[in-house]
């Protein structure tokens, strides 16, 4: 089923573009009247060096103006109470409604927001429930005169290419009174064109090539780099049925009485057929009707021709399938963007306002790691995940694909939205299963490409080196270490802060997991990997523990880090595969042709290994057989 939500007004946008052709745009300086400074309102690529033009006046831009929580040093410990195992708070989570009453902005704020914005010549089309987000449109030149601020296109290189971008050339401003009530203003900004979904391509190796389990083929006829054993063709993909054995669950573990969300961009038309018709192939059963549903804006969606459409439809259709596979009992309840330019969030905040579903995925994050977004921006999704946390929900969320990051972003950094400290940030690994469904290889997910020269493997030396796509992980910059992870993560990695990720699952595509998907009206299976399969089998695991509980967990992390039981401590293994093509991952630049390449597993391409404890790959390990018993006792 489709439900719908607030969406913009296309009469008012024509409205405002037939006015603005006649009304010079005067910017009021933050010296002028009675303004303060929106701290935070502007990215660090809006440089003046990077300043190459002005904006059309007339063009209706869709903002989300953000209004401050009550209290949220309160709301912060209260987090943490009730997600803390041995808390005598642990547990006793807030309704939606409860959250709203105690810490949520106070209707005459929202109305100070509202009357203020209207008189500014800026159309108010909603607010959401929980009265965080006032949506709004205005032509460019309105959204100038109300904040204070002119819009300016800069070049800049974000996610790895050199882009147009708009965004304020100086701090936005705001009427005095509204100091401490207005956060940030999301839209005014290009930086969420650094968002991306976290999965590599589907893999192109023939079935004539792949392997169906671990050793099944092995091209004997280039160089054995590894011992008997331990060097494989790469796989075609694991089966719904490998997938559940890889972490021991049993034909009860359901997800029986949940709800897992999911958000991403857009919309595909096919991804419950595609379930249902992949489901006997795979060895998960077939959706149920109504089990799966849909919000979906009611205006329709924006920006493809930015954002890429198809790579987002393949991002839902695998997390659909992914919490599908672990939790087949589960409700799944998917909320679609409009755009990925600033919509996820606004996705997000719904998810969490409605309150409906218990373990949310987010399989995308900012390819610059913490760079490119706003820090308005990334305090807003901060305050989502707190209330989030607060009403027992939990939030998964992919560690990136690009290692360090360091290739995008120019030098290492952890990936946000994982790094804020109310999410689960999910890593990755490498797993060979054997015919029967039992490991012969688990490492972290840090791939080294080798290209074959004579009789030699030759490490790729491309502008990364040998670094072919591995998990994200790394310390923030940002937040500060989070009391459950003191005394486990090294203190010379942390430092003090928030380091990921915190645990890992499956998300090496030369390993990674089967998918059927409609592209071009054909369907067809693929191997998919990327901590975009880490995130939602998380979520699903998740998901399986509430069953067990009766209840919600809420925020994952100090449960797992107290763990003794059902996590696999992931440390490097001399293994790799063999392969004819490799697989494109955002962040890692390696041979497009087809030809001869060994892959090497966690051989430290970049400068993440895993390693025994805790380790910036796979935080405390993996989940085992155990772990959801033991999630569900945490």
């Amino acid at each position: 089923m489709q439900l719908s939500h607030a969406a913009t007004a296309l009469a008012s946008a024509l409205a405002f573009a037939a006015v603005s052709a006649t009304v010079p745009t005067t910017i009021v300086s933050p010296s002028a009247g009675d303004r303060t400074v929106v701290s935070g309102s502007t990215p660090e690529w809006a440089t003046p060096q990077a300043k190459v033009g002005s904006t059309d006046s007339s063009t209706v831009r869709h903002v989300q103006v953000a209004l401050a929580l009550r209290d949220e040093g309160a709301a912060a410990k209260l987090a943490a109470a009730v997600s803390t195992p041995g808390n005598p708070a642990h547990g006793k989570f807030l309704t939606e409604q409860q959250f709203t009453d105690r810490f949520g902005p106070t209707d005459t704020a929202v109305s100070q927001v509202r009357d203020w914005l209207t008189r500014e010549g800026v159309t108010v089309t909603g607010v959401s429930g929980n009265k965080h987000l006032i949506d709004a449109q205005a032509t460019t030149g309105s959204l100038e005169r109300a904040f204070g601020a002119t819009l300016s296109k800069y070049r800049s290189r974000i996610a790895g290419r050199v882009e147009t971008l708009i965004a304020p050339d100086s701090p936005i401003t705001i009427p005095r009174e509204l100091r401490g009530t207005v956060t940030a203003v999301l839209g005014l900004d290009d930086s969420a064109m650094a968002i991306q979904p976290q999965h590599t391509a589907p893999s192109a190796t023939t079935e004539q090539h792949c392997s169906r389990w671990w050793g099944d083929q092995n091209n004997t006829d280039v160089p054995q780099k590894y011992p008997a054993g331990a060097q494989s063709n790469s796989l075609c993909g694991y089966t719904g049925t490998s997938v559940r054995a890889m972490y021991g669950l049993g034909s009860d573990d359901r997800g029986d009485g949940t709800t897992i969300g999911i958000v991403g961009a857009y919309n595909s038309a096919t991804v419950v057929d595609d379930t249902n018709r992949a489901a006997p192939q795979l060895g998960i059963p077939a959706l149920a009707d109504g089990q799966y549903s849909a919000v979906l804006p009611q205006g329709g969606f924006t920006d493809q021709d930015q954002c890429n459409p198809d790579s987002w439809a393949g991002e839902q259709t695998l997390d659909v399938q992914a919490t599908h596979t672990i939790a087949p009992n589960a409700k799944i309840r998917y909320y679609a963007a409009t755009t990925c330019l600033g919509g996820l969030y606004d996705s997000v905040n719904q998810a969490v306002t409605d309150n409906v579903a218990d373990v949310i995925s987010l399989s995308w994050g900012n390819a610059d790691g913490e760079n490119s977004l706003t820090p308005a921006a990334r305090d807003q999704f901060n305050s989502v995940a707190l209330q989030a946390a607060i009403q027992g929900q939990s939030i998964t969320v992919s560690s990136g694909d690009a290692g360090t990051n360091e290739t995008l972003a120019g030098h290492p950094t952890a990936s946000f939205p994982a790094s804020t400290p109310w999410v689960t940030a999910v890593g990755g690994t490498s797993v060979g299963l054997d015919s029967a469904n039992k490991p012969v290889v688990v490492s972290g997910w840090e791939n080294s490409g080798n290209t074959l020269s004579g009789d030699q493997w030759v490490p790729q030396s491309d502008a990364d080196g040998p670094f072919a796509g591995g998990g994200g992980g790394g310390t923030s910059a940002l937040y500060d270490e989070p009391d459950w992870q003191a005394g486990v993560v090294p203190g010379s990695v942390a430092n003090g802060h928030r380091a990921v990720p915190d645990v890992a699952a499956l998300a090496d595509g030369y390993t990674g997991m089967l998918v059927g998907q409609t592209v071009n009206g054909q369907f067809g299976l693929g191997s998919f990997g990327g901590t975009s399969v880490a995130s939602p089998l998380i979520a699903g695991l998740s998901a399986d523990a509430q069953q067990i509980r009766g209840g919600r967990g809420g925020l994952l992390t100090p449960a797992l880090y107290s763990m003794h039981d059902g996590i696999t401590d992931v440390t490097p293994q001399k293994a790799g595969v063999w392969t004819p093509t490799m697989h494109s991952v955002a962040g890692a630049t390696v041979p497009g042709a087809e030809g001869s390449y060994l892959v090497d597993f966690d051989a430290r391409p970049q400068s993440l290994q895993s390693a025994q404890g805790w380790d910036n790959v796979t935080g405390v390990g993996t989940p085992a057989p155990g772990f959801v018993a033991a999630l569900a006792a945490g």
